[in-house]
């Protein structure tokens, strides 16, 4: 299988997922990537069931509208009982790194309100120690050089997402070289240097379930 066929696999067992566990009447909680668009794609056969959706971008909010799936401010939420995204990479423990398409503030949030989060990735994100990929850090722009040199420290190496601004108006600063084996101190640590938004760790608030495509099919974890 391709890796896009994995995704379609684990975006089709998510919208069981939720036609499964999410009441009648619902907001679901969707997030951004591709994989989440794949999400999307198999959440429109069901939207005559739910109330609509709370979206984490604003390319995943014009993806759900395309589709005729009513898109809710959160604000004027006070439920999501299932919030699906993807990772970047998942551990075990399912903590997650998220961020790679630029919404990892958004998407923290998100999750922060929903009951159940249903992580969606292909095998390939599944790591027994996350920071082969770059960990996303979202920061205010006139704080970047402060940040940048904090993160040194911590023994990582900061670059610049160059032309990319967030939809909150921020800047991405993506950190190679970390070997994470302390997903939730560091994600608390890096979010206490000021000028910070947040971290694309997902390991204080993880995954509840994880549905992972394999070839030999969608193996569920959690």
């Amino acid at each position: 299988m391709t890796q896009d066929e994995l995704k379609q696999a684990v975006a089709q067992a998510a919208a069981d997922y939720v036609a499964e566990h999410a009441p009648a009447g619902a907001i679901i909680g969707v997030g951004t990537g591709s994989t989440a668009n794949f999400f999307i794609d198999a959440l429109a056969a069901l939207k005559d069931r739910y109330q609509g959706a709370v979206a984490s971008s604003e390319a995943t909010r014009k993806r759900l509208e395309s589709h005729g799936i009513a898109v809710l401010d959160l604000n004027d939420v006070d439920c999501i009982p299932i919030y699906v995204d993807g990772a970047d990479e998942v551990d075990a423990g399912l903590n997650m790194i998220k961020g790679g398409g630029g919404a990892l503030t958004r998407e923290k949030i998100v999750a922060a309100v929903a009951t159940t989060f249903v992580c969606i990735a292909d095998g390939s994100k599944l790591v027994d120690t996350m920071g082969k990929f770059p960990l996303p850090v979202e920061v205010i722009p006139m704080a970047r050089a402060h940040v940048a040199r904090e993160l040194a420290k911590l023994g990582g190496t900061p670059v610049l997402r160059e032309g990319f601004v967030t939809d909150n108006g921020n800047l991405i600063l993506d950190v190679r070289g970390l070997a994470i084996t302390d997903p939730k101190g560091l994600e608390a640590q890096i979010n206490q240097i000021v000028g910070v938004v947040t971290n694309g760790l997902f390991a204080l608030r993880p995954a509840n379930v994880l549905l992972l495509g394999t070839e030999t099919g969608v193996r569920r974890i959690g």
